[in-house]
């Protein structure tokens, strides 16, 4: 929530749909002056280049569309919120008044008011907005992401194959190596199982080639700004390549809006659970991001706001960070003269926390803890060698 006195003639809300949006808005005194409106996607860009003001704040719940409309709307009106939807609606419920108080079956136009008088009352759940290269990454992750998947299930398919049939294949990669191929299309099954084995190698050479070439697009943009000034500080953590440094990067955005380590580890579902009452303390497991997203949705003097619908990326985050051992890391490794941690270094919880501090150190302070002619080394290492031509 932002703690800011400014004031404005209008609050309004936007309840925004697949085909549609309903908006409304009322004043500083919670009184009704626009009531709630359905408008087209078409309607709606004609009326808010018109009647939007300066004098306005607007407020959105984040959904699928959100940033489309955020960034054809925040540069009309003098503040543009989007809140956390989740919250939003625990918010409503907790409250008694008739103004913000709803029931379980609530209209649009509803919704809408309850937002906009929210928002009058400066109690709207503010998430935050990640700009245009940050949101672009996070599509191209989470695109080689359902890529991976694919291609994971289609050889778990060609595995099943093989143990339906009690068969024993040749040693080495029987799915990209031309030479086995021979191998699965000889099989003696029924002529629908070489159908579907057919088309399982078929999507196997479609996919290699549109996972590859997302990673050389990840590779290009670890090189450009603004992923490039942080990258090499990420390259020296132990277990970190290309891929994890760069999940890591857009799970994150901005590091400026974590004020501490605290808040970051706690972002990343990394925090241990504590319990303590009186003479009782006692330590738990590491929370889980759904868990841990309260302690980071607080006011900007107090933390970080959350970004709706990220429990994913927080949850990539936290993969990232105790990932270990890939091979463009130990190749990196290798080149530079470090050497991997041991397995029981990789799995301490206090260890992973640390690397979320030192996340937050490197990048945000840029502390150092080398000297500048061992970072330049290693820096210069990390772009001769995913240098893309």
């Amino acid at each position: 929530m932002n703690n800011s006195p400014q004031t404005f003639e209008r609050y309004l809300a936007l309840d925004v749909h697949k085909h549609y949006l309903v908006a409304g808005g009322v004043n500083a005194q919670q009184e009704i002056v626009m009531p709630p409106r359905r408008f087209d996607f078409g309607e709606w860009a004609v009326w808010s280049g018109k009647h939007l003001r300066p004098t306005d704040a607007l407020v959105l719940e984040a959904t699928t569309n959100t940033w489309t409309f955020y960034d054809q709307i925040a540069p009309r009106v003098g503040r543009c919120v989007v809140a956390h939807p989740g919250l939003v609606k625990v918010i409503a419920a907790a409250r008694v008044t008739p103004a913000l108080a709803g029931g379980a079956r609530e209209t649009d136009n509803r919704d809408v008011l309850h937002l906009a008088r929210a928002l009058a009352a400066n109690l709207i759940p503010e998430v935050w907005v990640p700009p245009l290269e940050v949101r672009e990454l996070r599509a191209l992750l989470s695109h080689r992401r359902r890529l991976v998947k694919m291609r994971t299930m289609t050889k778990n398919r060609l595995n099943s194959v093989i143990h339906r049939y009690n068969l024993t294949p040749p040693r080495g990669e029987l799915f990209t190596t031309p030479k086995y191929r021979a191998w699965w299309l000889g099989l003696k099954v029924s002529p629908t199982e070489k159908l579907r084995i057919r088309q399982d190698l078929a999507t196997l050479d479609h996919l290699e080639p549109e996972i590859a070439e997302v990673d050389d697009e990840l590779y290009r943009l670890s090189m450009v700004s603004p992923w490039a000034e942080q990258m090499p500080y990420l390259m020296q953590l132990p277990g970190f390549g290309i891929i994890v440094a760069m999940t890591v990067l857009a799970a994150i955005g901005d590091i400026t809006r974590f004020p501490s380590a605290k808040k970051l580890v706690g972002y990343a579902g990394l925090g241990a659970s504590v319990h303590a009452s009186g003479e009782t303390y006692r330590t738990g497991h590491t929370l889980a991001p759904a868990q841990t997203a309260g302690a980071v949705q607080v006011s900007p003097n107090k933390g970080a706001k959350t970004c709706a619908g990220s429990r994913s990326r927080r949850r990539a985050l936290r993969c990232s960070i105790t990932i270990t051992g890939s091979k463009n890391t130990r190749a990196w490794k290798s080149d530079s003269g470090r050497t991997k941690p041991s397995s029981r270094s990789r799995a301490n919880c206090s260890s992973r926390c640390g690397t979320s501090c030192m996340i937050v150190k490197q990048i945000g302070t840029r502390s150092r803890k080398k000297s500048r002619t061992s970072f330049c080394s290693g820096r210069a290492t990390w772009a001769r060698k995913n240098a893309v031509v």
